[in-house]
């Protein structure tokens, strides 16, 4: 075993390139005579073709046999396009060759007791590429080569673009084709063409890559200095992303066409330096490099595997020969011509049938949406690739699909259905596409009609007629073909219960729901799998949103502005399209509608409410934001009363981590649960990580802070939500911070609309900021309890003298010495009057006043306080109470300070 550090390696490697490159030109010009005309098709190294066979010096698209000559024997029906594969050439890919020099070349292609004798009724050209993986081929890509080959076909075939077409393809050649077809489906320029393929064959087509890649691309990065990164080679990394994907999308595309394919693949394992005259050669130099000295003895390898060039579900032959020669055949006899165009004259005499299946299937396919594209819709790819992938009646074969697409009002859902439903009728021509509006049921009755007119069921007319269960019964018929059906507005939870029965079910049939409500997803029995919920849009797609709705640059040129107003917006896609819509009518850029919005949020309702024309909403005088959320709270105030109280009580609370605790009990922890359930079902409120805590929506507390004044329930609910807080709020402590912290963001929210009464609840929160060290806040919040209770309770009510001890030390911590002197001399007097001399609470007035004023200098007047304080708590509380030995402290700070400055 040869062990290379891999500096050696790459030394070895360049060494060998090298001396590959000198030994082929040695072979090469020994082997061609001088003055000899490189004329003849041959197997050899793909680098000798001549500057003629090259393909920047001939067309695309070349006619090898243009079919009968003689009118009796009647028109061209099928066109075949052959595709070779990499390091090929056009002249000699197809072309067999007798080594011994007895026998003429064989072309099977155009030879005309070949492929020609077979379909004579066929026109069959090649299509020429760039595939010298030595050359310029690292310089391409497979989606640049598909690009140009559907270019060709259009431009080439565009005198009967109508004709059958059947390819075939050699290697690499076969994914040429893949991404031609791919690009041509996305394409309503060139749609029409997949549609027109009746035949796919692939003749060692590596649709999953192949384990050989690597060689070509070692090689022709030393043989030409070639960086092949981003090249043809590169997309041939056995198992890659980008080959999964196309495959995927090809075989979606296959299904639905019906298109007939088989995949030849090879048997026996491939030489490459046979093709230079060096046996093994090739295989050597890699086994070198890789320090595989063994595998020296086995040069041969197997290019494609039969894994890689044969796709589940297609029909699959295999071939007695190579990679190399399983697209050159020495003549009609040969075993593996006899095998690839008996599928060729099947694809070529079922051509008719297919076209014609395929027509009829389309004709009988019905489009009843009744909204047109939205031509502005952006983003939400992941939310598009997730529902395609699930809802084509392709995808389960074995049964119904249901789907539902779940999220807030105003999130989009309407508008992602909506596209779906053109992309639908795009990728599958073969499924029908059905709308059913399930805002009340007289509209769902009239979907069902219309859907009913276009069957052409029979006693859809009659007024006695269930038109609902008439359009069941013909779409859970087989001769309905494939279908989609869409029910929007599915958020009535009794409405939906009641008309699910007439829901129909067909193996070829899904069923895709869109709904605000996640009751109705359990009550319509969809799996977790059938859910998709939808959030709102990245920055990237509300940005692209607005500017696609506000059309002038300058409306939206300002960045700061327009960020800050998509913040404000919480980038949500109706408040985005109606805030655009109103920018775009009245003339203003988002700096001003931003001024407008952040004026009051009584303005920023209002534009909430604003009417905007809406061509993809069902009541055009119906799509403000407020409108379309206090629909589902109408919704909730009926099923489930519970959730709309909550509702109403947590729009006075700060938008993010409230606690479930805080909320009114319910009867049950089970009706509890349902109404959180509700509302997080409707998307109001979202859930975070921690499992009793949730965040509600800001554009949804604003409106329902609006509906609640509008309606007289304001100052009812601001009293029932200060009740609460007050019962709940405790009195802040070091045991118990974790949950004053929790609270507090919640209570401040609801400061400026307290009763007077609830004034134990702004105490609370005064001392929890002075818990905080936020001195400044607790001042300002300590004062405006104390008037208030000054004017509640009277001056001399105990909790006021508590508001004002507490507000003198919150004074002294700020080095306020002077207002905390005066309002604790006016403590201590009140208290003395109030509750007498000895009482604890005037034992500590006295403390606190003795303590500031040793902060000021005042040393003898706060020593005799101090000793007189100590007198009287060891006569009250003892001398070994805590407060007494606090006393003695502070004594004993005093003396020393005395000391200190010399008194």
């Amino acid at each position: 075993m040869i062990d290379l550090k891999p500096a050696g390696q790459l030394f070895v490697l360049a060494c060998a390139a090298i001396i590959s490159y000198l030994w082929l030109r040695y072979k090469h010009i020994r082997s061609v005579p001088a003055g000899t005309v490189h004329n003849a098709p041959r197997e050899a190294d793909a680098s000798e073709t001549s500057p003629r066979h090259t393909s920047a010096n001939r067309p695309p698209l070349e006619i090898l046999y243009h079919g009968p000559t003689d009118a009796a024997e009647g028109p061209v029906e099928v066109d075949i396009v052959a595709v070779h594969g990499l390091g090929s050439n056009v002249d000699w890919s197809w072309t067999w060759q007798d080594k011994s020099g007895r026998r003429p070349p064989v072309h099977w292609l155009k030879d005309l007791e070949m492929l020609p004798a077979v379909v004579p009724n066929a026109r069959i050209m090649v299509y020429s590429y760039e595939s010298r993986w030595h050359a310029n081929a690292p310089k391409t890509r497979l989606h640049l080569c598909g690009k140009d080959f559907i270019d060709a076909l259009h431009n080439f075939r565009n005198d009967v673009p109508g004709r059958p077409i059947i390819f075939i393809g050699h290697s690499l050649g076969g994914l040429v084709i893949q991404y031609a077809l791919l690009l041509a489906d996305k394409d309503e320029k060139f749609k029409y063409l997949p549609k027109n393929v009746v035949g796919f064959i692939a003749l060692g087509c590596p649709f999953k890559g192949t384990k050989m890649q690597s060689i070509p691309d070692i090689i022709a990065r030393f043989m030409v200095l070639a960086n092949s990164h981003q090249g043809i080679i590169r997309d041939l990394v056995y198992g890659s992303d980008t080959l999964r994907d196309q495959l995927d999308a090809l075989c979606q595309l296959i299904n639905t066409l019906s298109i007939p394919t088989c995949c030849f693949f090879e048997l026996y394992a491939t030489d490459y330096g046979i093709r230079f005259g060096c046996p093994g050669y090739i295989k050597g130099m890699v086994c070198l490099l890789r320090g595989i000295a063994t595998e020296l003895a086995n040069p041969a390898i197997q290019v494609v595997r039969e894994e890689s060039a044969c796709i589940d579900g297609w029909p699959k032959k295999p071939v007695q020969t190579d990679h190399l020669k399983m697209n050159k055949y020495s003549g009609p006899e040969d075993r593996s011509f006899r095998s690839v165009s008996a599928v060729i004259k099947d694809m070529y005499a079922g051509a008719r049938d297919v076209l014609g299946h395929r027509n009829a299937t389309t004709q009988n396919c019905y489009f009843v949406v009744p909204f047109g594209r939205n031509e502005n819709f952006v983003g939400r790819k992941s939310i598009l690739q997730q529902l395609l992938g699930r809802i084509p009646p392709s995808a389960n074969q074995y049964d119904c699909q249901r789907t539902a697409i779940e999220g807030l009002g105003g999130i989009g859902k309407t508008q992602i259905a909506l596209e779906v439903a053109y992309q639908v009728r795009d990728k599958h021509p073969d499924c029908s596409v059905f709308w059913v509006p399930a805002v009340d049921a007289t509209s769902f009755e009239n979907a069902h009609r219309d859907i009913g007119r276009q069957l052409g069921v029979k006693g859809i007319e009659d007024d006695k007629a269930d038109v609902k269960m008439l359009v069941k019964a013909a779409l859970g018929h087989k001769s309905a073909g494939s279908w989609l059906m869409i029910v929007d507005n599915t958020d009535d939870i009794k409405l939906v219960t009641s008309l699910s029965e007439y829901l129909p079910s067909n193996r070829k049939g899904s069923v895709l729901f869109t709904t605000r409500d996640h009751s109705v997803v359990s009550s319509l029995d969809i799996s977790p799998k059938g859910l998709i919920n939808i959030g709102e849009m990245s920055r990237e797609e509300s940005f692209e949103m607005l500017k696609k709705y506000v059309k002038q640059e300058s409306r939206w040129h300002d960045m700061k502005s327009t960020t800050e107003l998509l913040d404000l917006l919480a980038d949500l896609p109706l408040a985005i399209r109606q805030a655009s819509a109103y920018m775009f009518q009245n003339g203003i850029p988002t700096t001003k509608y931003l001024r407008y919005c952040q004026s009051s949020d009584k303005d920023m309702v209002k534009l909430l409410s604003e009417d905007f024309q809406d061509r993809g909403r069902y009541d055009a005088s119906k799509n403000p934001v407020a409108m379309t959320w206090l629909i589902s709270f109408e919704h909730i105030s009926q099923s489930r009363p519970l959730a709309a109280q909550y509702l109403r009580f947590i729009c006075f609370l700060a938008e993010k981590d409230i606690p479930i605790s805080l909320l009114p009990p319910g009867r049950s922890e089970l009706e509890i649960d349902k109404a959180i359930g509700t509302l997080k079902g409707y998307a109001f409120i979202m859930e975070r990580n921690e499992p009793d805590s949730f965040d509600i929506h800001r554009l949804v507390r604003l409106v329902m802070r609006n509906w609640l004044q509008t309606n007289g329930e304001w100052q009812e609910w601001v009293t029932k939500v200060s009740q609460r807080l007050t019962d709940k709020y405790p009195f802040p402590k070091h045991e118990n911070r974790a949950i004053w912290v929790r609270y507090l963001p919640h209570v401040l929210q609801l400061r400026n609309e307290c009763a007077d009464k609830e004034t134990g609840l702004l105490f609370n929160v005064a001392e929890s900021y002075s818990q905080l060290g936020k001195y400044n806040e607790a001042e300002q919040m300590y004062r405006q309890t104390l008037e208030l209770r000054e004017r509640v309770l009277g001056r001399k009510h105990p909790d006021t003298l508590t508001n004002m001890n507490n507000l003198a030390a919150v004074l002294d911590r700020q080095g306020k010495y002077e207002e905390a002197e005066k309002m604790d001399r006016q403590t201590l007097e009140l208290r003395e009057r109030v509750l007498g001399k000895e009482h604890p609470s005037t034992l500590g007035s006295m403390n606190n006043l003795a303590s500031v004023l040793n902060k000021q200098g005042k040393y003898e007047e706060a020593e005799k306080m101090h000793r007189q304080t100590l007198e009287l708590r060891e006569q009250v509380l003892g001398k070994e109470h805590p407060d007494t030995l606090r006393s003695k402290a502070n004594l004993d700070i005093c003396l020393q300070a005395k000391t200190d400055k010399g008194l």
